[in-house]
């Protein structure tokens, strides 16, 4: 793999705490493994605890010549070197019935006033730029586009999911932004009565409740937890990936299906069409059921169509990589410790 790269004597140091298998935690993995020589802060207290910013802060004393990165949205209260951090999105503000009050008491009197602070901010999309630009007054240059990526794994090559029925998937959290009872609702309506509809992860109540609500019980079902391999080939047996959220900062399972060969269904949400790219998805409005059913519907009809946006998906994910983006973090983060010296 190669790596991004830094001048000797030139460290970085980033928080440890965000790796995992999805989200920020997918970003946090694929982009440190990827700065060479980069090293862990010791931080002593649980990430977005009320002490947390404190802690950065404690980790950070007595460091030079380093600057201190981290792929969440997690500022230091204060810093002697130069510090970046990353926003996602601003969903805990734009679905606050997403979020405690907290919590959005933690973006407003720590993320907001660390991004002044920050020698720059580090996001996924321009649309995700835009809204924190009209969040927090900075510079527009100090916010810099990482975008996601699919991981390796996801890719047209591989086993395919058989369920003995063709299926619709859906992946990730079903939070109020993820459309869940439109989907449920549009899904239900769908001409071909022996197409499924998947949710990954674990049921949860409220989907349970739309999908009995509908009717759709034994049309409609869930994965339980998964691995990423377990993930590829059901994206790759799938019909299509249907992703239709009201907001997102960007949208990786969009990316992720395309890279698997599989057709998406999506919103037009500006993040979604941003990464999707135009002419690479079936677009419709998150608002309209019916938009939701007949898009469904064309990727049950048109195999031809299906065969299309296989071709045209690939193409774009292939456009995606996480080495882009781990080149522009180091690079960021050089020029702001050279800057400091």
């Amino acid at each position: 793999m190669r790596t991004a790269g830094h001048s000797a004597g030139e460290a970085i140091l980033y928080d440890p705490r965000w790796s995992g298998q999805h989200g920020i935690g997918r970003f946090a993995h694929e982009i440190i493994s990827r700065l060479p020589g980069a090293r862990p802060l010791a931080i002593n207290a649980r990430r977005l605890s009320p002490i947390d910013p404190l802690a950065i802060t404690a980790g950070l004393i007595g460091k030079r010549q380093c600057a201190y990165f981290s792929p969440g949205f997690n500022p230091p209260i204060a810093a002697s070197i130069p510090f970046a951090f990353t926003i996602h999105d601003l969903i805990h503000l734009r679905f606050p019935g997403e979020s405690s009050l907290l919590r959005r008491l933690y973006y407003r009197t720590v993320v907001k006033p660390g991004a002044r602070r920050a020698s720059c901010i580090f996001t996924v999309s321009e649309h995700a730029k835009a809204d924190i630009l009209d969040w927090v007054d900075l510079d527009e240059h100090k916010v810099v586009v990482v975008p996601n990526a699919p991981s390796d794994l996801f890719s047209p090559n591989g086993p395919r999911h058989e369920s003995g029925s063709p299926y619709f998937l859906h992946v990730g959290r079903r939070a109020r932004h993820k459309n869940i009872p439109r989907l449920v609702a549009a899904f239900s309506r769908v001409k071909m009565r022996d197409a499924r509809l998947f949710f990954t992860g674990h049921p949860d109540p409220e989907t349970e409740a739309l999908i009995a609500m509908h009717k759709i019980g034994n049309r409609a079902g869930f994965t339980g937890p998964i691995d990423d391999s377990t993930l590829a080939s059901l994206y790759r047996g799938a019909l299509a990936l249907v992703f239709p959220s009201l907001y997102e900062g960007f949208g990786l399972p969009v990316l992720e299906a395309m890279a698997c060969g599989t057709p998406v269904i999506t919103s037009t949400h500006p993040a979604l069409m941003e990464t999707a790219g135009s002419g690479n998805a079936l677009f419709v409005p998150p608002e309209s059921e019916e938009a939701l059913t007949q898009a469904m519907d064309r990727m049950t009809e048109a195999a031809e169509g299906r065969a299309e946006l296989r071709t045209r998906g690939i193409i774009r994910a292939g456009a995606f990589s996480w080495q882009d983006s781990a080149t522009v973090v180091a690079r960021e983060l050089t020029q702001a410790l050279q800057a400091c010296q």
